[in-house]
Parts: structure tokens; C-alpha cells; sequence
């Protein structure tokens, strides 16, 4: 496990530069042929995380409901993301993995509810979710580097 968790720190570390480099503005913005931005992507990211490793374990998300409903499968940016929602994102980048891997350490995923990906793939288990969740986290990671030519 120590290496998926290393690979979403590393992860998480290139979502961070987007959230450094790139003004309220840029990362509000939608360009033309997307359906979102890379604000969207990166609350997304955070979101799904959650959802797959401690939704689908019965457990406490340390997400918000609106959150969720603001950023899950299916949604599309609604409003423009003010600066303190962009740092509440900056902070739970890092804090979620962090508790995610003590949670795993004290072996709190005891309950899985099994869960098939769109792309076909059956998560059994906690420890699939976060092995997953890095793919996940890829794919948006690319769909944001495509973003990131057009604002």
C-alpha cells in the first residue's frame, strides 16, 4: 500500500501547482469544448476519494454533503469558486490522503460495499479503492493538462 500512497502524494503534489500557479480566474474558467474547469477537477478529485475509500466503507467522509453534491459524478461547475473554497480545496488535497492512510493503519475499513467502475473494474475492498483511486486521479490529471492549454 505504501506505494499507491506515494503516487497519490505525487498526485496530489502537481494538482497543488495548479492550484498555485493559476489565478481565480484561469481556474474558474471553461473552456470552449469542456464541460469543466480545473477547479471542478481537482474538488472532484477530492470527492470521489472520499466516496470510494469511506463512503463505500459505511464510514465518516471528512467532506461536506455540499461538497459532494457540488462536485460528484455527473455535476458540472454551477457557480465561480471564491478563494476560500480554492483553500479549504488546498487543505483537504493533503489532510484526506493523510487520515485515509492512519484510518487504513488502524484497520478501520473493516466493511466494503463492492463497487464496479465505469470502466468495468470491481472494487472489493478499501485497499482497492485507494489503489484505484489512483487511475482515477490520473485521467482527471490529464483531462486538467488539456484544460490548462486553452485558459
Amino acid at each position: 500500500m505504501e506505494t499507491s500512497f506515494e503516487i497519490n502524494k505525487t498526485s496530489r503534489n502537481v494538482l497543488l501547482t495548479f492550484l498555485e500557479k493559476y489565478t481565480l480566474e484561469q481556474l474558474n474558467t471553461i473552456p470552449e469544448g469542456f464541460s469543466n474547469n480545473l477547479i471542478w477537477n481537482i474538488g472532484h478529485i477530492i470527492v470521489v476519494q472520499q466516496m470510494l475509500v469511506y463512503k463505500l466503507s459505511d464510514l465518516q467522509m471528512m467532506i461536506s454533503d455540499e461538497m459532494v453534491e457540488k462536485y460528484k459524478k455527473g455535476t458540472k461547475p454551477e457557480h465561480n469558486v471564491n478563494r476560500e473554497e480554492v483553500d479549504e480545496i488546498k487543505v483537504l488535497l493533503f489532510s484526506t490522503l493523510e487520515k485515509t492512510r492512519n484510518d487504513l493503519e488502524k484497520n478501520k475499513f473493516q466493511k466494503y460495499n463492492e463497487f464496479t467502475s465505469m470502466s468495468g473494474f470491481t472494487i472489493r475492498t478499501a485497499a482497492d479503492a485507494i489503489v484505484f483511486n489512483n487511475y482515477h486521479e490520473a485521467l482527471h490529471t490529464g483531462i486538467m493538462m488539456q484544460i490548462r492549454k486553452f485558459i
